[in-house]
């Protein structure tokens, strides 16, 4: 596996401190950013999740907690816009350039509005997914908001 990506490039080029990890990625896993959490032996709190999604049919990039639900509701008051609803998988993969799974909010092909669960702020450092399945960056969250232009909002339910 490559430890370097379009996202730890685009990391790199920010300037912000990272490290890379790496671990078995389960395609059958119920959810991803929990098997991750536990692959990396840590709490699903600290392991951020990306999801794609439409405002108003206009993609962006919610990043949250893998423990937590995204509120809809949310989102979209988040990015200004009235409605949002997950983007299909085959959409979210022709703009990021990432495979599901191994979607990152940094270095995505087409740079997209992006917010971050306020939560994690409070966190020291949270792993977000470094650009391919089996792959995360650590990183202080607001390291992570500088690095990806993000806002930082409540974002879940």
């Amino acid at each position: 596996m490559s430890r370097t990506t379009r996202a730890t490039q685009a990391l790199t080029r920010s300037g912000v401190p990272f490290t890379v990890h790496s671990y078995t990625y389960d395609p059958d896993a119920e959810r991803v950013g929990l098997q991750a959490a536990e692959a990396l032996g840590a709490d699903p709190g600290e392991v951020l999740k990306t999801l794609m999604i439409l405002v108003d049919s206009k993609p962006a990039c919610a990043v949250i907690p893998s423990d937590r639900e995204l509120s809809m509701k949310k989102a979209a008051a988040a990015f200004g816009g009235k409605s949002a609803q997950m983007m299909k998988p085959a959409d979210a993969e022709r703009a990021t350039g990432f495979v599901v799974g191994g979607i990152s909010p940094f270095g995505q092909k087409k740079r997209v509005p992006t917010a971050i669960e306020a939560d994690a702020m409070a966190l020291p450092l949270v792993f977000i997914n470094g650009g391919q399945r089996g792959l995360q960056v650590r990183l202080a969250p607001g390291d992570a908001a500088k690095a990806a232009d993000a806002i930082v909002t409540a974002l879940t339910a």
